[in-house]
Formats: C-alpha cells, structure tokens, sequence
C-alpha cells in the first residue's frame, strides 16, 4: 500500500517500471552517456586517422587548411558556444517551471543551430565547390603547390567527411529540439519532469564539443593562427 501511494504521488509523467522520478532521470541519462561514448568512439576513429595522414603528409595538409575559409569557421564556433548557453538555459527554465522562457531559449537553440547549418552549406561549401576544392567534382591541383599537391584533396575528404557528420548530428539534433519545442509549447516540462531536455542537451553539448575540436585540426594548422589570416 505503501508504494502505491508514492506511485500516486508521483507526477503523471512517472514510468511504473521505475521506484521514483530520480531513478527514472537517472536512467534516461546513463542511456544517453552509453550512447555518447559510442559517438565518440566513432569519432574517435576518425580523428585518429585524421591524425595519422596529417603527419604523413603534413604539407598537404597545411596546404589544405589554408584554403578553408577560416571567418566561416570561427563564426560558426562562436555561434554553436552561444547555443550550448541556450540550450542549458532550456533546462534551467523547467527547473523555474517557466514555460515561456523553455520556449524561447529552445527557439533560440534551433535558431542559432540553422544559422551554422545555413553558412555551412550556402556559404562555405557553395564557395568550395565554385573553387573546385571538393574531391571528385573537378578537383583542382594548382601548380604553385608542388609535389605537396597531389595530396591535398585526402584533406579535403577528411573536411567534408568530417564536417559533413557534424552536420548530420547537427540535422538530427534540430529535429528533436522541433519535437521538444511542441512539447514545451504544451507545457510537458517542469521542476519534476525534464529528462527529455537535459538528456537532449547532453547531446547537442557533445555536437558542439565535436566541432570545438574539428575547428583547429582542420582550419587553424600550418602556422595560421590569426583570424583573417586567410581566404
């Protein structure tokens, strides 16, 4: 009897299978941890090549990286910083049990994520394909960088290989910030209930970390380090 009147107790978002609504949260989020270290088992495979092909053809490389257009990237890196700060203020704002600010910040989240997605693919990749930089679309070797040359598009695969699965993670992730903005709208989070949007930030935190790591290895070697500095 006793434990039916703390089932009872127990907000209507409350699973039966679970003794209380931290048990629950805890287990939505140890499902997301185990789903991250995968995520980044999977990355880590590739920046571990990544890692490996730079040193064998450091050159090429550096060559490489100084063709990215590097305003894009740091632009894109400031933005994404911006949304892992609404997305946190998203939870504090069910902690509050504020529905409209939930609703602003997710908003935001989504807003700031489409603007890297929109500079992504209009911008600097458009400016990349019109500069014949995209390996297997009329892939451009230029004269003045040697025998370096030749291996310069393997950088360019590991950039859009690279980039091009953040992005992915990035359109995934948007559509379940749409799904969690409905739900906010409703009212479905509050002080006792926001798993959904902590365990969703834990994710849209590791896209971001991702990026933080992708912006020096891929725009910032061969010794240009100041914004502006290149293309």
């Amino acid at each position: 009897m006793a434990d039916m009147a703390v089932h009872h107790a127990q907000p209507k978002e409350f699973q039966h299978q679970f003794e209380d609504m931290e048990q629950q949260r805890d287990a939505g989020t140890f499902g997301m941890w185990v789903f991250l270290v995968t995520e980044i088992m999977f990355f880590g495979g590739l920046f571990g090549a990544y890692i490996v092909y730079r040193s064998l053809y450091l050159p090429s490389f550096e060559i490489g990286s100084r063709l990215l257009k590097v305003n894009f990237g740091a632009t894109n890196t400031v933005i994404l910083i911006a949304s892992s700060l609404t997305m946190a203020l998203s939870i504090y704002a069910a902690h509050i049990n504020r529905k409209n600010l939930q609703v602003v910040f997710l908003a935001l989240t989504m807003l700031l994520g489409g603007i890297f997605l929109f500079l992504k693919f209009a911008f600097e990749w458009t400016a990349d394909y019109h500069e014949h930089l995209i390996p297997g679309f009329g892939f451009i070797v230029r004269p003045e960088w040697g025998a370096a040359g030749y291996h310069v598009p393997m950088f360019f695969c590991f950039y859009f290989f690279m980039t091009g699965l953040h992005a992915l993670h990035m359109i995934i992730g948007f559509g379940i910030l749409a799904v969690l903005l409905v739900m906010a709208w409703r009212g479905r989070f509050h002080s006792e209930y926001y798993a959904p949007l902590e365990s969703t930030g834990l994710y849209w935190h590791f896209v971001d970390i991702v990026w933080i790591f992708l912006f020096p290895l891929l725009y910032l070697i061969g010794g240009r380090y100041v914004i502006g500095g290149g293309h």
